[in-house]
């Protein structure tokens, strides 16, 4: 059951107009109040020939004009409406139901508290089978005003124990993170000018699409101007970027001016200090050494910087920027993937945006690794090939498996139905990423004699999950990427046994693919020649000492190593 709490409105005849109407989109048949603060004497135009819309509307303003006349300030915002609408698959509720259930609403919300005889006058109007619609003039019998701070909550919860009460279909309880959904006047409108989304649909999408390109609020800015955003920004007298709003172009106002949409209202995390932190937040300096090491694509890169996310949720705040971040990552997967691909990626992506805000604070910095991989990948030239694919999609299904139990174990609901939305569509999109690697793998399975060696090594590396590893159609094809990985100097059985511990297998539907991605993510690169390292290591110390003699040739001293070379040159 949903109540939508309107923005409030300031014409009662008008609104009552409309209720007791014929519909603008939706028939209106028989139209009546099923509920109200005095049933007694109200007057009712449905039922009423004789009751017409300004004596009702007169009757519920009553409170509002005697403290019109008495204050100097008049009231103008005093018409709250808020529509209640069943699921569609709810039983039918009686006239007799839905009283009741206006009433618990009024009383959440503060319009109408229990007991209180001085309460807001308000009606609830029934003009179809699925829906009422609960309007209260905002000014108390004492003329003062009701306290509403929170009443949408308020009224969300009550909605809740309703469903129960009721036996209706049951949804999660809101926490206001969620992003604003579209008004009904939106959606006119975007139905009236062909678009398929409405405006701010539209325009979330493309802000969302836009910061994992930039570093920094300025480039965030011009990249969604050069995407055809319309964007007006607020500077201080610095020229310090203060704020910012977007709009669609040909969103026009009824004077014909581009209406504008502060981000913050599409959804929080979306605001201008939000989006500064994600993109500012610092990155420590790297050791000189880390480069050499760095995965050759940025799509390897990612790929490892998932591997981690596991033992990075342990502090609240480094989950959610973990999740935040991964987010960012999905969101960039998709704009440059494969176009077999896209469709399902961005289709994650986009279920993934209700996991990536909690109202848990995220220490943004701590991300760096995940959000820098996923601006290397959406600036690279070129695309990854197709182990690098399979294993970067491999392993989001398990970030996003991984960020969807932490919310589960923090009660998030929303956040945790929505990381396993995005993982079905990840899970699909993994399949189809992995397929030309299958059919490449199977087509050259290992000797008999080499795939039973190989077998036995997976029951000792993996005996509770063997069996189905060994069950599994791609067998063949993980017999020959364990082959592949020992020509290259690796051991299949300690492969076997990192990949295993990096995910595991106790939920994985297909055991053996996730071994193959695995294992040809780690087992890319030729196993380091421990002698060739040793005698690298001789011959960089022998040049060292004589470079040292060359240049001072009066010294007939030998220079000595230092202590921890000299243990190494002994080994």
């Amino acid at each position: 059951m949903i109540a939508a709490i309107k923005p409030a409105g300031s014409n009662t005849r008008g609104l009552l107009a409309y209720l007791y109407g014929p519909g603008d989109h939706d028939e209106h048949l028989d139209p009546h109040i099923v509920a109200g603060f005095a049933m007694l004497g109200m007057p009712d135009p449905g039922r009423d020939e004789n009751a017409t819309l300004t004596e009702l509307a007169r009757y519920l303003d009553e409170p509002v004009r005697l403290r019109n006349g008495e204050f100097g300030k008049p009231v103008t915002d005093h018409v709250w409406h808020c529509p209640v609408r069943a699921a569609p698959e709810d039983r039918y509720l009686s006239d007799a139901e839905w009283a009741e259930i206006a009433q618990r609403i009024v009383e959440a919300a503060g319009i109408a508290p229990a007991g209180d005889d001085l309460a807001c006058r308000w009606i609830a109007v029934r003009h179809a089978d699925d829906h009422i619609h609960i309007l209260a003039t905002t000014v108390r019998e004492d003329g003062r005003r009701p306290k509403l701070h929170g009443s949408g909550l308020r009224v969300g919860d009550a909605c809740r124990e309703i469903e129960k009460d009721y036996g209706l279909r049951q949804l999660k309880k809101g926490d206001r993170t969620g992003a604003r959904r579209p008004t009904q006047a939106e959606m006119h409108k975007a139905e009236r000018l062909g678009w398929d989304q409405t405006s701010p649909e539209w325009l979330q999408d493309r802000i969302r699409a836009a910061i994992p390109h930039a570093t920094s609020a300025e480039e965030f800015i011009a990249y969604l101007e050069a995407g055809g955003v319309e964007v007006q920004v607020r500077r201080g007298p610095s020229g310090d970027l203060l704020g910012y709003a977007a709009g669609r172009p040909g969103d026009l106002n009824e004077a014909g001016e581009q209406i504008y949409h502060p981000g913050s209202k599409f959804s929080s995390d979306l605001s201008l200090p939000k989006i500064k932190a994600r993109l500012e937040s610092s990155q420590p300096e790297e050791h000189p050494t880390a480069r050499r090491n760095r995965p050759s694509t940025p799509w390897h890169q990612a790929a490892d910087a998932l591997d981690t996310l596991h033992t990075d949720l342990a502090d609240d705040t480094h989950a959610q920027a973990h999740i935040t971040a991964l987010g960012e990552l999905l969101e960039a997967t998709a704009q440059t993937a494969p176009a077999h691909l896209r469709a399902e990626l961005q289709t994650a992506a986009k279920a993934f945006f209700r996991a990536q805000r909690s109202q848990i604070r995220a220490e943004d910095r701590v991300a760096h690794a995940l959000r820098t991989a996923a601006r290397d990948i959406v600036h690279t030239a070129t695309g990854p090939d197709g182990s690098a694919l399979a294993a970067l999609v491999a392993a989001l299904v398990w970030a996003t498996i991984v960020a969807r139990r932490w919310h589960e174990a923090k009660n998030h609901a929303h956040q945790a139905d929505a990381a396993r939305q995005a993982v079905q569509h990840l899970q699909t999109a993994a399949d189809l990423a992995l397929a030309p690697t299958l059919a490449e793998l199977t087509a050259r399975p290992p000797r008999e004699e080499a795939r039973r060696v190989l077998a036995s090594d997976v029951r000792a590396a993996v005996p509770d999950h063997a069996g189905r590893i060994l069950a599994d159609a791609a067998w063949p094809a993980l017999a020959a990427v364990l082959a592949d990985a020992e020509a290259l100097g690796h051991q299949p059985h300690q492969l076997l046994k990192e990949a295993a511990a990096q995910r595991e297998l106790t939920t994985a539907r297909q055991p053996a693919r996730v071994l193959i991605t695995r294992i040809q993510h780690t087992g890319r690169n030729p196993a380091p020649n421990r002698r060739a390292e040793a005698a690298r290591r001789r011959s960089t110390i022998a040049g060292s000492i004589a470079t040292q003699q060359s240049s001072n040739p009066q010294s007939s001293v030998v220079a000595t190593p230092p202590a921890d070379q000299q243990h190494r040159l002994r080994r």
